[in-house]
Formats: C-alpha cells, sequence, structure tokens
C-alpha cells in the first residue's frame, strides 16, 4: 500500500512534465484520474515509437492511471469535470496561461466548487511575468537558462543535455511542490495554487556555478568531458573504451595515484599535488593519465578503482544500463501487460520504501479506457452515460478492456 493511498488527483496535463507527475504520484499509491481530450487525447499518444498502434512513449510516463475522454468546450462535459473536481485533493494541468480560464477551469472557479483544492499548473514561464504568454518548450529552457552554453566541448557548438532535463525536473518540482501543499492542507484543511515554471525548475541545480557567478561573476563555459571543479574528476579513454574516474577530494587523488596508477610522484607534483593545481593543468593531467591508462581495457582498471576505494564507472548506452545487473536487482526496470501491446517494460520507482512502498500495478490506459467506470463511479446511470457517448461528449473504449 503506497503512502499516498487515499488521495485523489485529477490530471488534465499531457505531453511529459504533468504526466511524469503524476505517474509518480500514483506509483505512490495516488488514485489519479486523466482527463484526456476526445480526438487523440494527450498528445503524447500521437509520438513514436508505436507497438499495435499504441504509443510506448505515452505508455512510460502514464502507467497506474484511469483515462476519462470528455470534451471539456461541452455544457456536458463541464458539468461532469465539475463533478470530478468536487472530490478531488489536487488538479494537475499543463495548458498555456489563460486557456483554463477560457475553458472555466481556471484556479478561481474551482475553488469555488473546492475550496480546498491544491491546484498546480505546470507552463513554460509561470503564470506571471513578461514571458507568462510564451509555450515553453525543454530546449527553448536549457538554452536560456545557461544549460547549453556549458554543455559540449570548449569552443565547440552548444549542446543540449542528452534527455529532456526540464520537462522531467519541471515534473519533479510539481510533485515535491504538491506534497508539501499536500502535507499543508492535512494539517490546515487548506489548497492553495501552485505555480511551476519549467523554465525555472533547473535553475537551482546549478548550484556551483551560481556559487562562482555571484561570488566573482565567473561565467561557466563548456567542458565538456570534464568536471568544472575537481580533476581528474572525468572521461578518461582505456584500450578499448572510455569510463569515467572521479578524484574528488585529495584522498581519492592520492589512492588513484599509489592504488591505481601506479605514481606516487604525482602527489607531490607541483602541478598536481592540489585540486586546483590539478585542474590548472587538467589537459597535461589527462594525456598522461591516458598514457598508462590505454595499456588496459576499460575493465581492468574500473576493478583496480574499486579495489583501491577510486569511484569509477563504466560509460555505458542506454541499452546496457538497462541491462545492468545492479539496476536489475533493485527492480529499476518493470514488466507490464498492457491489452493492445502486450508484454512492454518501464522504469520502476527509484525510492525503496521500507513500510509503504511504491506499486506499478497497471499498464498505461487507453483513450477513455475508464470514462464509463469513472461516471459509474460519480452515480451516473448507465443510460445517461450511453447518451454521454452518442453525444460524443466523452468516449469509452470498447467495453473488452475497459476495467482493467
Amino acid at each position: 500500500m503506497g503512502p499516498l493511498k487515499g488521495a485523489k488527483i485529477l490530471d488534465a496535463s499531457q505531453i511529459m512534465a504533468g504526466p511524469y507527475c503524476t505517474m509518480v504520484l500514483a506509483d505512490l499509491g495516488a488514485d489519479v484520474t486523466k482527463i484526456e481530450k476526445i480526438q487523440g487525447g494527450d498528445d503524447s499518444r500521437q509520438m513514436g515509437p508505436f507497438v499495435n498502434g499504441e504509443s510506448t512513449c505515452f505508455y512510460q510516463i502514464n502507467r497506474n492511471k484511469k483515462s476519462i475522454a470528455i470534451d471539456l468546450k461541452s455544457e456536458e462535459g463541464k458539468e461532469i469535470f465539475n463533478e470530478l473536481i468536487k472530490g478531488a485533493d489536487v488538479f494537475v494541468e499543463n495548458f498555456r496561461p489563460g486557456v483554463t480560464k477560457s475553458l472555466g477551469i481556471d484556479y478561481e472557479t474551482v475553488k469555488k466548487l473546492n475550496d480546498g483544492i491544491i491546484y498546480c499548473s505546470i507552463s513554460g514561464y509561470g503564470q506571471t511575468g513578461p514571458y507568462s504568454h510564451k509555450g515553453g518548450f525543454d530546449l527553448v529552457a536549457q538554452g536560456m537558462t545557461g544549460l547549453m552554453s556549458m554543455t559540449g566541448e570548449p569552443g565547440g557548438r552548444p549542446l543540449k543535455s542528452g534527455i529532456a532535463v526540464y520537462d522531467i525536473g519541471a515534473g519533479i518540482t510539481a510533485v515535491y511542490s504538491i506534497l508539501a501543499a499536500y502535507i499543508h492542507k492535512l494539517k490546515t484543511g487548506n489548497g492553495q495554487m501552485l505555480d511551476v515554471s519549467l523554465a525555472e525548475s533547473g535553475l537551482p541545480w546549478f548550484t556551483w556555478e551560481a556559487a562562482a557567478y555571484f561570488a566573482n561573476q565567473t561565467i561557466p563555459e563548456a567542458t565538456g568531458h570534464r568536471h568544472r571543479v575537481s580533476a581528474p574528476y572525468q572521461a578518461i579513454k582505456a584500450k578499448d573504451a572510455y569510463m569515467m574516474i572521479g578524484c574528488a577530494n585529495q584522498r581519492t587523488w592520492e589512492k588513484f595515484c599509489t592504488q591505481v596508477i601506479g605514481k606516487p610522484e604525482w602527489i607531490t607534483d607541483n602541478r598536481y599535488s592540489t585540486n586546483s593545481l590539478r585542474h590548472q593543468h587538467v589537459a597535461e593531467l589527462e594525456q598522461e593519465i591516458e598514457e598508462i591508462t590505454k595499456q588496459q581495457e576499460a575493465f581492468y582498471w574500473i576493478e583496480k578503482c574499486e579495489q583501491a576505494g577510486v569511484p569509477a564507472g563504466p560509460i555505458n548506452n542506454f541499452g546496457e544500463a538497462m541491462n545492468n545487473e545492479h539496476y536489475l536487482a533493485r527492480d529499476m526496470v518493470k514488466e507490464l501487460e498492457h491489452p493492445v501491446i502486450g508484454k512492454m517494460k518501464v522504469i520502476g520507482s527509484p525510492t525503496k520504501f521500507s513500510d509503504t512502498p511504491a506499486e506499478i500495478k497497471t499498464p498505461a490506459p487507453l483513450l477513455g479506457q475508464h470514462s464509463e467506470t469513472v461516471l459509474q463511479e460519480l452515480g451516473y446511470e448507465s443510460e445517461r452515460i450511453q447518451k454521454l457517448i452518442d453525444r460524443g461528449v466523452i468516449k469509452q473504449y470498447p467495453q473488452s478492456v475497459s476495467n482493467q
């Protein structure tokens, strides 16, 4: 039983940031009902790759949820929404600012129906400020916040991160914000509005960069495969592949010199005796290290580092990572049975609770798979539900999978 069992989440978000947020809440036991458009549903349903016509992108971040497809522009659809919001603890949306007002599902309107609602809006630039009207995209945020100026090789073209850090970052920010607001609600009974900005969610991660900039206006630049402060803390080439070695403090550096690389004289070398000096001479240091490491395979050096207590590891591709014995032993890859896709794997939960474990129970829903079930829970009779389906107010996936 997850720690959030009993919490009711109404999710009108789509693509990545909002759905990732509500997936985490669902894994933790919350009851998440996903509201989708009648035509096409969540836009990520149109993103490949596809298996048997179903989007695996949508599949990855919408597990443990129910789907109801509603036409929110219709009066009857709005009535269904109002009934749902009355029983919800949390509402999550990621419409562009102003859209919820036009649909009549903005915070002020919703608060009149449920004054204890925790209303979480995830947008590109937030609900206020000169950029609030702009749409938000992960890569634009990576550029705007300075991330791309410090990613890649020095003097090279700015590079994006390999993953959607700001989309997922906004989802994570929304999760901890919702949990904090939920604790406040449990104590006081009061809900509130949460304004989460995709473009701001990653700024707190720039800790070392902020330290240098606010201290002496140092502008961080691209450092390629090397750490910004510590050395050697970087990718190092072995005979057969690159590997990561992390001498993040003086103790591990000295162990690296004496027990791994066989160069105890480097400890007192006036180029390498301190981390600051090593960082100043990092290109020279890297060349000297690789003259030695290129003589043996990466596995050999990683083993030596582990024996010496020096942090090190392989640079895996994603397939290698997903088949890593440690991740598999820690249940970071789970398999579910989907009614259309069949067997499909997902990434597991990274937190292991001793008493209230996260659970991955059901696959991502088909569009409108639970429309009938959700309305039945609201007290709608079968005849009325069928009329709503016939008029296009809601969409129900075929009955054969509707209750799975």
